[in-house]
């Protein structure tokens, strides 16, 4: 037989099946599979799936094989094994895919030890107090276009999502000597004109047109996340996080091309995902007048408001108390609306042992994938009626935070995972929280915010997004505020 042969009884047809290999389910289009399935609502996709097959199957999708594991108390058999399953080779591909980026000597081990140098401990706290400042910041320029008296329209994605995208550049790429409005919604403006191609970049879907568009924008912030940009405003201070970083790929031998392509990366990974949260965690309340009567009553109680009138010490009062109706929302919030993939490569052959007793064998050049939003996150038998926002789910009748969630009768360990989990886990999910929890205590003390439609609904989701972080929104949902009047 020879070599094309061989490849395409692989990669297409797989007629000979292992007896003790997940069930296979190629689709009618061969080599493509379930690739349209797939790309279009993964979501609904692989639910399907799970119906018919149960919490292990293997999909073909463009000539690869992706076997899908759905039952959580077995997720750490993918998780731990870092001899037969690898992260980095497919990682690697999306670098290029989706942000033109080559790094042949990247350590993701070494970058994740240098990432928490500066995401955890006291390197947090001071991140944390910057994002503060910042916040503050932006939103009294925001309420100098505001009064108690009038009131100002806005679609709750987009204020959301440029507070703390704008905040959150400023803690990391800049500093107050860059502090220009006008720079800061330039490169937002970039950044969500790329982010909005991001997941055909990384599927290689995008039309002629949009392959221009992607790539006037990549260059755009290239230049604009560039060392020289940066130092042509001041540039930044020897142990702020963007020196640090720019002097981690030097010492890599990265070049200073793709320092800048590097640079585009981070953007994405540290501000792709806390401004859509915020939409979802203040669209739930919005559209729940119970939730969000008891946030503001946590908040009223935690801040001593008088008035109206935020103290100003909310980072402290924060940090120093507990928050367990807050962070029951957070956590349903992200339960409904965090979507990513866990992927592995599997390098040689492997027996997956799974929870019930089963074993399966994967084959050596397959991917495993993990979705947790299917299942822990919406998998009925874990969470009731899981399609529904229920802000006190993850609290016990005592108001304490509940953690105990059942499959099967078996206590889970994993019943919500939107920051992964074990070694992999996101290193930066303090900060984030941090951003979050800060950006909705300081707009819901010093704003009247409301919905400019009373029954207005929150927008549903862009399936496009499913893999790639939070979800977004397909449209916008439509609010006003002023500020809080002084009594």
């Amino acid at each position: 037989m020879n070599s094309f042969s061989k490849l395409y009884n692989w990669t297409v047809c797989r007629i000979y099946i292992d007896k003790n290999e997940p069930p296979l389910d190629k689709g009618f289009i061969p080599w493509l599979g379930h690739a349209l399935e797939f790309g279009n609502d993964v979501a609904k996709f692989l639910s399907r799936m799970k119906q018919k097959h149960g919490d292990i199957f293997t999909v073909r999708v463009c000539g690869h094989y992706i076997t899908v594991l759905l039952d959580p108390n077995s997720y750490d058999e993918v998780l731990n094994d870092t001899v037969s399953l690898d992260l980095n080779n497919y990682t690697r591909v999306l670098m290029q895919r989706m942000f033109s980026l080559c790094l042949p000597n990247h350590s993701p081990d070494a970058e994740r030890a240098w990432m928490k140098q500066h995401f955890q401990g006291p390197s947090l706290a001071k991140l944390s107090s910057t994002m503060h400042s910042h916040l503050h910041t932006l939103l009294r320029d925001e309420e100098r276009s505001c009064s108690p008296v009038e009131w100002k329209e806005d679609g709750l994605f987009s204020f959301c999502y440029s507070m703390l995208f704008r905040a959150g550049y400023l803690t990391l790429f800049g500093t107050e000597k860059s502090h220009s409005l006008t720079d800061l919604t330039a490169v937002y403006r970039e950044f969500r004109r790329f982010d909005g191609l991001l997941t055909k970049l990384a599927h290689s879907t995008l039309k002629n047109e949009e392959k221009k568009i992607a790539s006037q924008s990549q260059k755009q912030l290239w230049e604009m996340l560039s060392p020289p940009w940066l130092s042509d405003r001041g540039g930044s201070t020897s142990n702020s996080w963007q020196q640090s970083y720019r002097s981690r790929l030097q010492n890599e031998g990265v070049d200073l091309e793709m320092q800048k392509r590097a640079m585009v990366l981070q953007l994405w990974v540290t501000q792709g995902n806390a401004g859509p949260a915020a939409f979802w965690l203040l669209g739930f309340l919005l559209t729940h007048p119970e939730a969000m009567r008891a946030v503001k009553e946590e908040i009223k109680g935690l801040t001593q408001l008088e008035g109206g009138l935020l103290q100003h010490h909310l980072l402290d009062t924060v940090d120093q108390h507990s928050t367990p109706v807050f962070d029951s929302v957070l956590t349903e919030t992200l339960r409904l609306t965090a979507a990513a993939f866990i992927t592995r490569e599997v390098v040689q052959d492997k027996i997956l042992p799974l929870a019930s007793g089963q074993q399966y064998r994967i084959r050596k050049g397959d991917r495993v994938c993990l979705f947790p939003f299917v299942s822990p996150q919406m998998d009925p038998e874990i969470h009731d009626e899981p399609e529904q926002f229920r802000y006190d789910r993850f609290l016990n009748a005592d108001g304490t935070e509940k953690k105990s969630f059942y499959k099967g009768g078996v206590r889970l360990k994993y019943y919500n995972m939107p920051w992964g989990a074990g070694r992999k886990a996101c290193v930066g999910r303090h900060f984030a929280v941090s951003g979050i929890k800060q950006f909705v205590f300081i707009v819901l003390s010093r704003l009247e915010l409301e919905l400019c439609d009373p029954t207005a609904t929150l927008p549903p989701v862009n399936p496009s997004r499913y893999g790639f972080g939070m979800l977004q929104p397909s449209g916008d949902l439509g609010v006003r505020y002023r500020l809080k009047t002084v009594r």
